[in-house]
């Protein structure tokens, strides 16, 4: 499991008009229209991405991201979701 931080980056306005290089830096990021959004580790080369399309993106910092399925909120609504049944009486 990983500790560093990562970065949630949500694309905001769309790639019409824009240099190819650009497009290239969105595609490359994993954006792939306004409204996607992807989390990336933080890292030297992937902050100097963002920089170049910081007016295409928002950017907002989170926490490291657990394995999949091994988050306590998982454990918990496996646990709460039998309880959430009612029987027919």
């Amino acid at each position: 499991m990983s500790t560093e931080p990562r970065l949630l980056v949500r694309q905001c306005k769309g790639m019409a008009g824009r240099p190819w290089q650009q497009r290239l830096i969105l595609k490359g990021l994993g954006l792939n229209g306004p409204g996607s959004e992807v989390t990336v580790a933080n890292e030297r080369a992937i902050r100097g991405m963002i920089r170049k399309v910081l007016h295409l993106v928002t950017v907002e910092e989170v926490g490291a991201v657990p394995a999949a399925g091994k988050t306590p909120a998982a454990k918990a609504s496996a646990k709460a979701a039998p309880a959430a049944k009612k029987v027919k009486s």
